[in-house]
């Protein structure tokens, strides 16, 4: 786009590859995210420094931050994403979940809003019927999450919930849902103009995940009929307009076995896994993000997928040993290639992973015209992919890749539950 960059780093990410490739970088302080990625005087002030138009926030700290999304206004300097009123409105779980009622999408049966305390909440779930789930309106990761089979086990699940979310979050708000038995977890991506218009660009599934993190991620949905995309389309559109959504964001929803579908939150935000989606319908995300950040209108059209896309989140840790974090200097790397095979990464040989932040070091990302293609190209892809000096989820995603029934597509976002990779002998 001819856009000059500026990176901001602390001092453990000096030597990562974004520090190298831009054409300015700006240091905002030392390790620890709040003394840096959380620092948000450091970061104006880089900005200033750089005479920057504009921020992109990345997928991560301060990307759905209301506060920073609104002090960059402030100071003149374009938040490429949602506003901080957008973000407000969908960032409390309980709200949002409101907001998209009156929008008339699809949400889970539950409480109104958050609950008082365990007797009304014990009422309800019997009005719901068990199972129901107990989650923190500020919550995330799974923090702050129970589920409840029966009355006895309310209080006890209640109790440990809210101290979780008051330790995690600072606020003990609990809300209670039914809990959707057998569920894929599908988004719709979403961009929005600043002019009211939205479009989808169709459905990733990200069910394979641990503990609520995603570990792959995967375009089109092997659950997913035309029919259902249509609707699940024009839900996540409906949403959008509800808060004049503007930029990349994602509706998150919860599709049970007979296929009904259910809102569960709005990233307000580009997502980890967004290049799943770019390979499935030829579209640059981020692009798209920055050329709506500077007020040029989107044509409100909406994509189908017309390849097959699977991302593989390559972290640093230990699959065989609890997923022990491994971070190290990195003594060996050797990326795959070919066509179908896309690697987004900041690592290299030499480099030093370190123990502060998301494990996270490369994704990998196969295309093909059909799954059972786009499978056996990221196996092939996996076994050529070489990085020596740590432990990684490579052979994780190896034997994913070979397990009978991810390549039939049966699995749920319990799948790695009962997972065993001691029944998949290393070949490699």
């Amino acid at each position: 786009m001819g856009i000059k960059s500026v990176a901001v780093y602390s001092t453990a990410d000096r030597d990562s590859l974004h520090v190298r490739f831009a054409d300015e970088a700006v240091c905002i302080g030392p390790p620890a995210s709040k003394d840096s990625y959380l620092n948000i005087p450091n970061i104006i002030a880089a900005a200033e420094l750089t005479n920057a138009d504009a921020i992109h926030p990345g997928y991560g700290f301060l990307s759905e931050n209301a506060k920073f999304s609104a002090i960059c206004a402030e100071y003149g300097i374009k938040f490429i994403g949602a506003t901080a009123d957008q973000i407000e409105k969908m960032g409390d779980k309980s709200s949002a979940k409101d907001t998209m009622k009156k929008a008339g999408v699809p949400t889970v049966p539950g409480s109104a809003g958050l609950i008082p305390d365990v007797k009304t909440g014990i009422e309800l779930a019997k009005e719901i019927g068990y199972p129901v789930i107990i989650k923190a309106t500020a919550g995330g990761g799974g923090r702050g999450m129970r589920i409840i089979w029966k009355d006895e086990e309310f209080e006890p699940s209640w109790d440990s919930a809210r101290q979780e979310s008051a330790a995690a979050f600072g606020n003990d708000g609990i809300y209670l849902e039914k809990y959707v038995e057998e569920p894929r977890h599908i988004e719709i991506q979403v961009i929005g103009d600043q002019y009211g218009t939205v479009c989808h660009l169709s459905e990733r599934d990200c069910s394979i995940q641990r503990r609520h993190q995603k570990l792959v991620e995967e375009a089109p949905s092997p659950f997913i009929t035309p029919e259902l995309r249509a609707k699940m389309g024009e839900a996540a559109i409906k949403g959008a307009q509800a808060v004049k959504y503007e930029g990349a964001g994602t509706i998150e929803f919860l599709v049970d076995k007979h296929r009904n579908f259910y809102f569960m939150e709005m990233n307000t935000r580009i997502q980890v896994e967004h290049p799943v989606t770019e390979e499935v319908i030829n579209f640059d995300l981020i692009k798209e993000q920055i050329k709506v950040a500077a007020g040029i209108p989107i044509s409100g059209k909406s994509y189908e997928p017309t390849m097959h896309a699977i991302e593989c989140r390559i972290n640093a840790e230990d699959p065989f040993n609890n997923f022990r974090p491994s971070p190290g200097k990195i003594t060996n790397f050797h990326s795959p290639g070919g066509h179908g095979v896309r690697v987004d990464t900041h690592v290299y040989a030499g480099y030093t992973i370190p123990s502060n932040y998301d494990s996270m070091i490369a994704k990998l990302i196969c295309a093909a015209q059909t799954r059972e293609e786009a499978i056996s190209t990221m196996e092939r892809a996996l076994s050529e992919f070489v990085i020596e000096g740590v432990k990684t989820t490579i052979p994780l995603h190896l034997r994913l890749m070979r397990d009978p029934n991810f390549r039939a597509g049966n699995f749920t976002t319990k799948f790695m539950e009962t997972f065993d990779l001691t029944e998949y002998p290393d070949e490699d």
